[in-house]
């Protein structure tokens, strides 16, 4: 599986939403580079920095030098890593000037910070590629963390454990109400704790020495009284390479990013298990996994799992940005204002609505409609308070592929959908929210005729073909897009569904959404196992043909 990673776009949380189709630049936009030398891999990230708090990634590389390799025996950085780090930093250096970065911002952590010749290194550095490195100190790499996650995810309420794994060391930001409390760092990074414990003790045995010191670690520099249940949200590639992993188990292929997706702490151990007891070598056809991980994953998750032991979260949520995206706001002097639960969701898909010019009345009214019948029917369909929300949003994305064109629009409709920056969105709803929007009208959701739903797990291609079901007999009831319909009553009697239209005080008739409704209730039936019968004025079913013509 690879996840795109390359000219993606989001807002910060100072202006939170997507951004696609791509907005105009602001004026004032600044082009920043920032560049992370990390003890297994070295990033860089260039973006356009909006006064407003915009950011639109233009470019990114990255190398994987691994400067940590040899660290903890020899204390020094090898000639060899040095020259490959290097070769990769000039590289990128030369990238960002080219594309045009006004600053240039470069850090190093744990691997240069410890190592005896590091200052050598950064000397080199500088006479090789003209970049000035500054090193972080440890707490400064949780700060930076923090600040990140606090710009992609809704901190405002409740308690939260920032965790970002490395090759060398771990960062903890413990945050409260939005206010950071405590940064702490500690020296086992993925590489450091591989070369330390699975390569001298391989097997069983030497994962369960790391957990213990680790474990042992955490319980001093972790006070459980106040941070028991907190949220986990996780950064580095420890915890991308966890969520592709996760996604993939879960046949979420379609996934355009792993950011957001949230694992269970049982899943968190089932994928430790998994990954120790393989070699490398079968760890390499593991789907989600990047092979260049293969050999240091398995001590990134034993930590995961002992922060995971020690916090007690519900889950642990994966977060495709860290030191760099915190990094950029440094640079540009923007601070991320805390946002309370939900409000990133709405404003995101909202403006992504906005930039794909939806008729704001029509899906603002099928979103109504569809959560009407979706509180009558919804607990009989097997759907949860969860599920709603994916209806509230795919009803009012439901129509954006007409930014393409009429011809197929439910298809274009996925498409965008399923490839939008949407903030406060997980990707299995993201999924989940296309696929709805795209049946919502042509066929019906199949395993034969639509590879991309039969890739899906069943409780999930269930959940979709219910709430699509909805949607279709909620986009009926507003087929001329005059928001006729006051209100939906909805009863489940002994053998029917019953549907019946409230019409709204200035409409003249509702003869065009009676027959827009019956006609488009055929898979709700399937899925209820009752006929679903459309009540006109007169109480009588409405037959799906008797509008037409």
């Amino acid at each position: 599986m690879v996840w795109p990673d390359r000219m993606t776009q989001h807002r910060l949380r100072v202006q939170p939403g997507s951004v696609q189709p791509r907005p105009p630049r602001e004026a004032g936009t600044q082009r920043i580079a920032a560049i992370g030398i990390g003890s297994n891999s070295i990033r860089q990230i260039v973006a356009d920095i909006a006064p407003s708090g915009t950011m639109r990634v233009v470019d990114e590389m990255k190398a994987a030098p691994r400067l940590a390799a040899g660290l903890g025996r020899h204390g020094r950085l090898s000639d060899e890593v040095m020259a490959r780090a290097i070769e990769a930093l000039g590289r990128m250096a030369t990238l960002a000037r080219q594309v045009g970065a006004r600053r240039i911002e470069a850090v190093a952590t744990s691997a240069v910070r410890e190592a005896t010749n590091g200052a050598a290194f950064i000397a080199a550095v500088r006479a090789e590629t003209g970049l000035k490195v500054r090193i972080l100190a440890g707490a400064e790499e949780a700060r930076l963390a923090y600040r990140s996650a606090l710009a992609h995810f809704e901190m405002g309420k409740g308690r939260a454990v920032v965790v970002d794994i490395g090759g060398g060391s771990l960062e903890l930001a413990l945050a409260a109400e939005g206010i950071v409390e405590r940064l702490i760092s500690l020296p086992f990074g993925a590489v450091r704790l591989t070369e330390r414990f699975i390569e001298k003790h391989p097997g069983p045995r030497g994962v369960e020495k790391l957990r213990k010191r680790v474990r042992r670690e955490i319980e001093r520099a972790l006070p459980i009284r106040n941070w028991r249940g907190a949220d986990v949200i996780g950064s580095g590639g420890t915890f991308t390479n966890l969520a592709g992993i996760f996604l993939a188990q879960q046949g979420m292929r379609a996934a355009r990013s792993v950011h957001g997706t949230r694992i269970p702490p049982g899943d968190v151990e089932a994928i430790l298990q998994m990954l120790a007891g393989m070699t490398p070598e079968e760890r390499l056809a593991v789907p989600g996994l990047n092979p260049g991980r293969a050999d240091i994953i398995v001590a990134g998750l034993a930590v995961v799992a002992e922060v995971v032991g020690r916090v007690q979260p519900s889950g642990v949520t994966a977060s495709a940005f860290g030191i760099r995206e915190g990094l950029l706001l440094d640079t540009a002097r923007v601070v991320p204002a805390v946002a309370d639960p939900g409000e990133a969701r709405e404003r995101s898909v909202r403006e992504f609505a906005e930039r794909c010019r939806y008729e704001a009345a029509h899906s603002r009214q099928v979103q109504r409609l569809a959560l009407q019948i979706f509180d009558s029917l919804g607990v009989r369909l097997g759907l949860t308070p969860a599920d709603r929300g994916i209806l509230a949003d795919a009803a009012l994305l439901h129509d954006v592929g007409y930014h393409i064109n009429y011809d197929g629009h439910h298809k274009h409709s996925f498409h965008l959908v399923l490839h939008a920056d949407l903030l406060g969105v997980p990707p299995d709803e993201q999924v989940m929210i296309a696929h709805v929007a795209r049946f919502h009208r042509g066929a019906p959701p199949s395993r034969k005729r639509h590879r991309g739903f039969a890739q899906l797990d069943r409780p999930m291609r269930r959940r979709i073909r219910a709430l699509s079901a909805i949607l279709r007999v909620a986009d009926g009831l507003d087929r001329g897009h005059a928001a006729a319909v006051e209100l939906v009553r909805v009863r489940w009697v002994e053998r029917a569904v019953r549907i019946t239209p409230v019409a709204s005080g200035d409409a003249a008739s509702l003869r065009l959404e009676l027959w827009g409704a019956a006609r488009k209730a055929a898979l709700l039936a399937r899925v209820a196992g009752v006929p679903v019968e459309v009540i006109g004025p007169d109480g009588k079913p409405v037959e799906p043909d008797a509008g037409r013509g």
